[in-house]
């Protein structure tokens, strides 16, 4: 079954590729080397393609990075995101970043991805992977994964873990703990 849903949401992902922007939306799109930013009513939203989002993955700076790849879309993504919202909140101030990177869907970005970081008032560091090429991008972020979420990635350097699974809080806590001196 997982399978099955997986292989439809790339299907769908590749029918919704995002190089023509809508021009009933009246966006702004500022475009750069790495990424696009897409400006309505001041606020910002970074798309990335995986070239992109590939150096968010692989800082070498001292800072633990906990990458969680989700959508709204997917229920158990949504039912983790306060777990990772509380990370963020309780060691911001020690050198730890979460970046939430959203796989919604480009004609989703303001219909639903915006609403939804509104409503619940995310404060983690929110991007979107726009990259319709998931056969590619998929295991240079691991070699194992299946490609569904949530997976999130947590690592300080080279030391880096992999988890294709949902979390409690207290899971999400401990995995951290193995990174932090």
């Amino acid at each position: 079954m997982k399978t099955k849903l997986l292989f439809v949401a790339i299907l769908i992902m590749a029918s919704c590729n995002n190089n023509n922007k809508d021009s009933k939306t009246s966006l702004t799109v500022k475009e750069t080397t790495e990424k696009e930013v897409v400006n309505k009513g001041g606020d910002d939203l970074e798309i990335y393609d995986f070239n992109g989002l590939q150096p968010l993955l692989n800082k070498t700076d001292d800072t633990v990075y906990v990458i969680n790849f989700w959508a709204t879309w997917c229920a158990p993504c949504v039912k983790e995101l306060p777990y990772f919202e509380d990370l963020y909140a309780n060691y911001k101030d020690d050198n730890v970043e979460v970046i939430l990177v959203s796989l919604d869907f480009p004609h989703q970005f303001e219909t639903k991805l915006k609403p939804f970081i509104k409503k619940n008032k995310l404060q983690a560091k929110v991007v979107v992977l726009d990259d319709v090429d998931s056969n590619s991008w998929i295991p240079k972020v691991n070699k194992d994964w299946s490609g569904s979420i949530p997976a999130t990635i947590i690592y300080k350097n080279d030391k880096r873990s992999f988890f294709e699974k949902s979390f409690t809080y207290n899971e999400l806590e401990n995995e951290l703990k193995k990174f932090l001196n």
